[in-house]
């Protein structure tokens, strides 16, 4: 059974970066496809950040509103994925969720994934 644990530090000052892993356990990162999604303050719906796509040879695809800034790189030691946050805004304050499924193709809706993390809160501050 896949699972995923999401960790990083929380707060940060605006204009700064961040890391945050998602760790997978129960299968590799290469043979799943593997998103970050995030659901910022006051709205229900989650929003797609950026995705691995394991089954494409380690392909990426990242929202264009976030492209230069936020980017994904794996990490073979620990089975995990790491979403790269480059000069964050408050505007990137949200719970960041990572999610996962066994289908090899770009998907970038919530409901095309089967495996969720508990999430992280991630504030940027002013």
């Amino acid at each position: 059974q896949v699972s995923l644990v999401e960790s990083g530090e929380g707060s940060v000052q605006a204009g700064s970066g961040l890391i945050i892993s998602c760790v997978i356990s129960g299968d590799t990162v290469d043979k799943l496809t593997v998103a970050w999604f995030r659901q910022t303050p006051g709205r229900i719906e989650k929003e797609f950040v950026a995705a691995w796509l394991g089954g494409l040879n380690g392909a990426t695809h990242t929202d264009d509103s976030l492209k230069g800034r936020f980017l994904l790189s794996r990490d073979y030691t620990k089975n995990s994925l790491r979403l790269h946050m480059m000069r964050l805004t408050v505007e990137d304050t949200a719970r960041y969720y990572c999610a996962a499924t066994q289908r090899r193709e770009v998907l970038l809706d919530v409901g095309d994934y089967t495996i969720w993390g508990q999430g992280m809160q991630v504030t940027v501050s002013s």
